[in-house]
């Protein structure tokens, strides 16, 4: 083991390398959809299409039927957990990670919405909320109306967000098919998923470490700060003290304190890392404090707009521009905006691989166009 003071430096390439291997984008992996969701630890899944991009970015002959397969059949499902957004997960980890960071950003999520909630009894709207929307699957629309007939005075949008952080629910299908999606609708895990099994998970100290570890194995090597990003918690330097024996440590070019699992991937820094096409809040640029092993500094903040993330490519396993996708009925046009120059090999990856997620993602018999602007 080595002293915090005598640990090894990873430089920024080494830990881009590092990061890109564990999230399966130095080669296409062979990963069924399930064990990549798992191994990723959920895709984040704002909008419906993005964990199948996600995916399509990671798998070796990945079809999106194979994931819309996985949700009817409850084997992963659409639910609010890490950093209070809607993830795609594995039906253990949705509620044990739903669980796990239920004392981070979604009671922060909570409070801020207290002050419309003045007079509301939340043990009461829980098992209100509970029981309507196991009787059937709700719309968040139908759920705010049933509340607001016994809180009529209470703030309409501080119900609904109160309902969501204190219930565990679930968006059910077909919210989130390929191609098939409809409107949100909810109910809880319990109904969702049956009793016992993964509905009766709590949270300890074992699910702590382990999720903590599982993060390493998807994003490290890691700062405590990247851990506490990644999942909206804080005060986890005491879990990776107590982990600390069983790991390696390392420090970054600020000098910052890394961890790591012993036996994880770190490639060499200058290991070829392929072009790949991101969707919209892909977690390989949300999951960390420091995000300049992928994003080099002067590019922070290009790729939103607001509050909305825009797709995102890699060169060289660093960000390097985005790309929009444009779905007609005589044709798809996939458009590569560049934020600086390419060279012509680097113009002739990206076409490369952007005719693979075209080929995997598009429409059958629907011609496309890949348009690579100056």
């Amino acid at each position: 083991m080595a002293s915090t003071t005598t640990s090894p430096v990873l430089s920024t390439r080494a830990l881009n390398r590092a990061t890109l291997d564990r999230q399966l984008l130095l080669r296409p992996s062979p990963l069924t959809a399930e064990q990549a969701v798992h191994h990723l630890v959920g895709l984040q899944a704002q909008n419906t299409k993005p964990p199948y991009y996600a995916l399509a970015a990671r798998l070796d002959g990945f079809r999106p039927e194979e994931l819309s397969g996985l949700m009817e059949s409850r084997a992963v499902a659409r639910i609010v957990s890490l950093r209070s957004t809607v993830h795609t997960h594995t039906a253990r980890d949705s509620v044990a990670l739903r669980r796990l960071v239920q004392a981070g950003a979604i009671d922060r999520e909570l409070r801020m919405f207290r002050k419309g909630l003045d007079g509301v009894d939340l043990d009461r709207l829980a098992a209100l909320a509970t029981a309507y929307v196991e009787e059937r699957p709700r719309t968040p629309k139908d759920l705010r109306t049933h509340l607001l007939e016994v809180w009529p005075q209470a703030d309409p949008q501080s119900l609904t967000i109160a309902a969501r952080c204190l219930l565990l629910m679930v968006q059910v299908t077909p919210r989130g098919l390929w191609r098939r999606s409809g409107q949100v609708a909810l109910t809880t895990v319990r109904s969702w998923f049956g009793d016992g099994g993964v509905v009766d998970l709590a949270v300890d100290d074992h699910l702590v470490d382990e999720t903590v570890l599982r993060y390493l194995g998807a994003f490290g090597p890691a700062s405590v700060r990247d851990v506490q990003t990644w999942c909206g918690l804080t005060r986890l330097r005491p879990v990776l003290e107590r982990l600390r024996p069983g790991l390696l440590v390392f420090r970054d070019e600020h000098g910052t304190e890394l961890f790591d699992l012993p036996d994880a991937p770190r490639p060499d820094e200058d290991t070829p890392a392929p072009a790949r096409f991101l969707p919209e809040f892909d977690n390989l640029l949300l999951s960390h404090a420091d995000r300049t092993r992928v994003v080099p500094a002067e590019l922070r903040g290009r790729t939103w707009t607001g509050n909305q993330s825009h797709p995102v490519f890699l060169l060289d396993g660093f960000l390097a521009g985005l790309w929009k996708l444009e779905e007609g009925k005589e044709r798809t046009t996939l458009t590569i905006e560049p934020f600086g120059a390419v060279s012509r090999a680097q113009r002739a990856e990206l076409t490369a691989e952007a005719e693979r997620t075209l080929r995997m993602m598009g429409g059958e018999g629907v011609p496309y166009e890949i348009v690579l602007e100056k």
